[in-house]
């Protein structure tokens, strides 16, 4: 208890300093920096951080994201399906063609690197990699864990430049948020459902289950005509905050063989597929009416979770966010990685008779 107070009190720290100095999403980005300067740099604190924190945090995002599904956000996201399928599509051949550059320059397997490289959030893709034989973790968790965090610092710096319009925070700029009588009054039937939802598909294995479950529950019953209360903002501070230090933990750099070399190519691809991403987000904004800052969080390669805490920030349409992050996330489940697995199996096959042909 001791250790979890100590390392909530630097995350809280973080969070406090960085809204100080009206940093872009200070209860993300300040916890995080802090929890990994605290802890693994300076290792001023032995961290405690159970995973029921992060679990948390993603039932509330998981609520707000379902608030934002309307008819009118299906009926448009209905219509922006065929867009959907090419950009997830671009987007997994962009990762492609790094994972295989990255596989060349570093004598890593080919498959690793493709889980490395392909963005369908972190502690997915790391169940995934554990799922499949032949799968270097270590390179899988560091890979997907430096373009997360590097998602985190890169993302809503681009998108609270001018490049975009010099979007501003709305959290802690006078914004109300949602009242805390209406949560009390009216979010105990959600708060059930919303748990419920979260604990069935996490038996089903269903992929990024403490935030899918809620979001579909509170979205079947937002629709059925049940109105559902908006979160106020310090809850949303502190699910950002829950997230940050939990992605602050997961920097261990000691661990890391060849720490240069290895840390300067996952930057320079975590840069190409940002900048991928970022292209192909203008091409979005041309099929579509939608804002440029809602295209390139739709786009963005870092998990759905996180994206959109920033959508929500800038204002971005959530809906169309969340739905792009969480069709790629079930494209990659569903038919990149038994491609991957299918692939790999028939690798291990052909080096098998070939070692056994050559002994015989």
């Amino acid at each position: 208890m001791i250790r979890f107070l100590s390392t909530l009190l630097l995350a809280a720290a973080g969070g406090a300093l960085f809204s100080l100095i009206h940093c872009p999403l200070p209860w993300l980005l300040g916890p995080m920096t802090f929890a990994f300067l605290g802890t693994r740099a300076f290792k001023l604190v032995k961290p405690a951080w159970p995973g029921a924190t992060r679990n948390i945090a993603m039932l509330l995002i998981g609520y707000s994201f379902g608030l934002s599904l309307t008819s009118a956000a299906l009926t448009e996201m209905g219509k922006q399906l065929p867009a959907m399928v090419l950009m997830t599509v671009l987007l997994m051949l962009m990762c492609g063609c790094v994972a295989f550059l990255l596989s060349k320059l570093t004598g890593e397997p080919l498959p690793t690197m493709l889980m490395g490289c392909v963005p369908g959030g972190l502690s997915q893709m790391l169940l995934m990699a554990e799922d499949t034989e032949g799968i270097n973790l270590t390179t899988v968790m560091f890979m997907q864990l430096s373009r997360t965090v590097l998602n985190l610092l890169a993302v809503p710096l681009l998108i609270f430049s001018p490049v975009f319009g010099g979007l501003h925070s709305s959290v802690g700029a006078g914004s109300a948020g949602g009242a805390w009588g209406d949560l009390l009054h009216h979010g105990a039937l959600f708060a059930v459902a919303c748990v419920g939802a979260a604990l069935l598909a996490q038996k089903v294995r269903m992929p990024t289950a403490y935030l899918l479950g809620p979001m579909i529950a509170t979205a079947a019953l937002h629709l059925s005509g049940v109105h559902g209360p908006s979160l106020p903002h310090p809850l949303l501070s502190i699910a950002q905050l829950l997230i940050g230090t939990y992605v602050g933990l997961l920097i261990k750099p000691d661990q890391l063989k060849n720490k240069t070399r290895t840390l300067g190519l996952a930057i320079l691809s975590g840069c190409t597929i940002i900048a991928g991403s970022l292209g192909l987000s203008t091409v979005l904004t041309q099929l579509h009416a939608i804002s440029a800052a809602t295209s390139f969080l739709s786009l963005a390669p870092g998990g759905l979770d996180q994206m959109g805490l920033v959508a929500r920030e800038v204002h971005a349409d959530l809906a169309i966010v969340s739905c792009y992050q969480l069709f790629r996330i079930w494209f990659i489940y569903l038919a990149v990685t038994p491609l991957m697995r299918a692939v790999l199996k028939r690798r291990t096959r052909s080096a098998s008779a070939e070692k056994a042909l050559h002994g015989a």
